[in-house]
């Protein structure tokens, strides 16, 4: 990802782990889901005002794409005209996203840069955001647009995934935190865009 919060944790687990020689390799692609319009809005605040199954459609449904973030928006100009996104090309850079949307941008990136460096015996570290991660998890395990929706990866918890020479996962995937742990985080990812009682 180019975004901060995704950049520091990175540099965290690398300096955790004594390694910030590490090759890195940064891309848009794998940047938190475009909220669109919604960018900005604290999550319980938009619950109020548009009630709470509709924020629950714009964050977990498949394909449905929040409200586009439109010229106007305060946060278009920041965005729009980032130095981070200055080799994409006119209209590459969405003005909302699905989770459709924000998987098919994903996957390339997994598939041409990824993937390639895991057959080839490389470790590699995904600093990553929970939509973005979620397009991955869908792709090695085979799961639904259903199931996909209902999962919440824990924010901050890192996911350890065992592969095969063909990229499947040898063991579902797992999380490095206790149990108690991962729970509440799972919880907290739900709970988000519910409205304050």
């Amino acid at each position: 990802s180019v975004l901060k919060r995704a950049i520091k944790t990175l540099w965290t687990i690398m300096e955790g782990t004594d390694q910030m020689w590490l090759p890195v390799i940064r891309t848009w692609r794998l940047n938190e889901r475009h909220y669109g319009g919604l960018t900005g809005l604290n999550k319980a605040e938009t619950a109020e005002k548009h009630g709470e199954e509709q924020v629950k459609i714009w964050r977990r449904s498949f394909d449905i794409p929040p409200p586009p973030m439109d010229k106007d928006h305060p946060y278009h100009k920041i965005i729009s005209e980032s130095r981070r996104y200055k080799d994409l090309k006119p209209g590459e850079l969405p003005t909302c996203e699905s989770l459709k949307d924000t998987i098919a941008r994903a996957l390339p990136f997994w598939n041409e840069v990824i993937a390639p460096q895991i057959k080839a015996g490389k470790n590699v570290i995904i600093a990553a955001h929970g939509n973005s991660l979620r397009g991955v998890v869908k792709h090695l395990e085979g799961m639904s647009d259903a199931a996909i929706m209902e999962l919440n990866l824990p924010t901050g918890i890192p996911i350890v995934y065992e592969l095969d020479a063909d990229l499947k996962p040898v063991k579902p995937m797992s999380f490095l935190g206790d149990e108690e742990t991962v729970k509440k985080a799972m919880e907290a990812v739900a709970a988000q865009g519910k409205a304050k009682k």
